[in-house]
């Protein structure tokens, strides 16, 4: 069975860690109203997804 020869330094094991990281969410403009939301998601300014009124919003 294969085992470490040498002992992985706090730096190197540090430096391999550090690339685990979360990457920021995709956001796209509302075609409607043109605030940025999330993709796929009803608009919360607007209340409109994929061109059609899908909660009612006062204006």
């Amino acid at each position: 069975m294969a085992v470490p020869k040498r002992k992985t330094s706090k730096a190197r094991r540090d430096k391999r860690r550090a690339n685990w990281k979360l990457s920021i969410p995709g956001f796209v403009s509302c075609p409607k109203c043109g605030e940025p939301i999330m993709g796929h998601r009803v608009c919360k300014a607007c209340g409109y997804y994929n061109g059609k009124e899908v909660v009612k919003k006062e204006a």
